[in-house]
């Protein structure tokens, strides 16, 4: 029979040095494990010697008890009736604004900004924190919006409108949308749906969903109700031990019916400096991709980092990138091996240059698709926006259109937004903050709203322009001489890239 603990005994047990805690009912004892977590020992010292188990729920997929701690770790059960929650630290103000935001109807929500501020009334400060926080002083995420208010749209007059179409294809898979939802971690943050609630909305109008690496849930419990026909893609970020990367897409291979793509991220492999994050008690601490500011380290080799153990390293790079991104990705190796343990068609993500375009394009077919993004804003701050590399390509390299299908995200807030990076050459438009804004407001029937706006308002932008389908959306609908003043104007640099590729043969 289970020892019963009382929770006054647990709450003893709150150092490195002894460290229990409570979750689903269970005590842990985590003194062992405490410095192999991927988010440093600070992550858990946080909720020692309490009952941590809404923190833990709303961060981590089932299983993961299972996977990362040893039997002998479970070394009893809680007394019920003397449970300590962990806080979440909200005030009665803080749930009578909630509240209300709750009674609101949706139909009074009109675009994604009161999305946003709805979101914002309900969801935890830690959430808040973790969805709005970017790189350093936010400059590439405001700049991400900025972009498209510098495009200006062309319409045109005496164009029968009354029909249009907003469906269109990725990578060959029937979508009914172009704006797909972008890979992004830790939904539960925002409701107790999560990825599947995203699915549930995303199913409804036919838009596809790339689920992120960091979810909140299994991707096969993601996928479990998809609906006949409903397209995800799975998000990699390559660990450093190469075996887990390898299991997770052995089972994305197995759920190939509904998982049609892998979703390669390569612009997150020396993680931004997230300071709204940092300071909302390190959320970010808890996932695989961390500031390295945190260890109080802006500096230094990943090695020594990761060799450290004293308590200021508790946030150190390389212990978080040991469950995270590999940084020794490689054009000549990273490829061939992740064709080798997945069919699945590549996406490269994470592309800000019209030179890496151009390189990623020459890797076709074995990468079938490019996405233009920095992050969100969250990785190198002052990168620039995907807008800017969409034109980039057009000005330099516009062959890479023929070779691979380029997508973006970033910055989206309006239909026109879409239409616009559509008429340049963009096949598919992501986004990322919005659906977990959506999902905050309402749970899956928010998302569905954020779906249902953005799809009048293309389909209202479409009429406009003239254009009955997204395949005769082109260039000729926009007008980006704004744009054009601020994009790279340098040397195209292609000439060295050819030189240096050399394909190898099919066997």
């Amino acid at each position: 029979m289970a020892r019963l603990f009382d929770a006054e005994e647990v709450r003893q047990h709150n150092t490195l040095a002894s460290c229990w805690v409570v979750l689903y009912g269970d005590v842990y004892d985590v003194t062992d494990y405490l410095l192999h977590h991927p988010g440093g020992p600070r992550a858990i010292l946080e909720v020692a010697g309490r009952d941590g188990t809404a923190e833990f729920d709303r961060i981590h997929s089932s299983g993961t008890l299972e996977r990362t701690l040893k039997p002998e770790a479970r070394i009893g059960k809680i007394n019920p009736n003397s449970v300590v929650q962990a806080s979440l630290n909200t005030s009665n103000d803080d749930e009578e604004a909630a509240e209300r935001a709750r009674a609101a109807p949706l139909d009074h929500l009109l675009n994604l900004d009161d999305i946003e501020r709805r979101a914002s009334q309900i969801v935890s400060k830690k959430a808040w924190a973790y969805y709005f926080s970017a790189a350093d002083d936010l400059v590439s995420k405001r700049l991400n919006q900025e972009a498209y208010r510098a495009v200006l749209l062309r319409p045109r007059i005496f164009v029968d409108c009354e029909r249009c179409d907003c469906s269109t294809t990725l990578l060959g898979n029937r979508v009914g949308l172009p704006v797909y939802v972008a890979p992004a971690a830790m939904a539960r943050l925002a409701h107790p749906a999560g990825e599947a609630g995203i699915a549930q909305a995303s199913s409804k109008y036919g838009a596809m969903q790339l689920i992120s690496n960091n979810a909140s849930m299994t991707p096969e419990q993601i996928v479990q109700n998809a609906a006949p026909g409903q397209v995800f893609g799975w998000q990699l970020y390559v660990q450093v031990d190469r075996r887990k990367s390898e299991e997770m897409l052995a089972r994305i291979n197995r759920l190939s019916d509904k998982i049609k793509l892998v979703c390669l991220t390569l612009d997150a492999a020396a993680p931004g400096k997230r300071e709204h994050d940092e300071r909302s008690h390190h959320v970010a601490a808890q996932l695989p991709i961390t500031a390295a500011v945190k260890a109080g380290s802006s500096s230094g080799s990943i090695e020594r980092m990761a060799s450290t153990t004293s308590t200021s390293s508790w946030g150190g790079l390389g212990r978080h990138l040991f469950a995270g991104t590999s940084p020794t990705l490689t054009w000549t190796n990273t490829l061939p091996w992740l064709t080798q343990h997945t069919p699945l068609p590549i996406v490269l993500k994470g592309i800000s240059t019209h030179e890496d375009a151009y390189r990623a394009s020459l890797h076709a077919p074995t990468v079938r698709a490019i996405v233009l993004s920095n992050h969100g804003g969250r990785s190198l701050d002052t990168a620039p926006p995907p807008m800017h590399t969409l034109l980039e390509i057009r000005k330099y390299c516009p062959e890479v259109f023929d070779r691979v299908e380029v997508w973006i995200d970033g910055g989206i807030r309006r239909g026109t937004d879409v239409v616009k990076a559509l008429c340049l050459g963009a096949r598919g438009v992501g986004i990322g903050r919005a659906a977990l804004w959506g999902l905050g407001a309402a749970g899956p029937a928010g998302v569905e709203r954020t779906l249902e706006i953005l799809q009048a308002e293309i389909e209202t932008t479409m009429r406009l322009l003239g254009a009955q389908t997204v395949a005769e959306l082109g260039p000729q609908h926009v007008n980006t001489r704004v744009l054009e003043q601020q994009i790279y104007d340098g040397p195209p640099g292609l000439d060295e890239i050819d030189h240096a590729f050399c394909p190898k043969p099919k066997l």
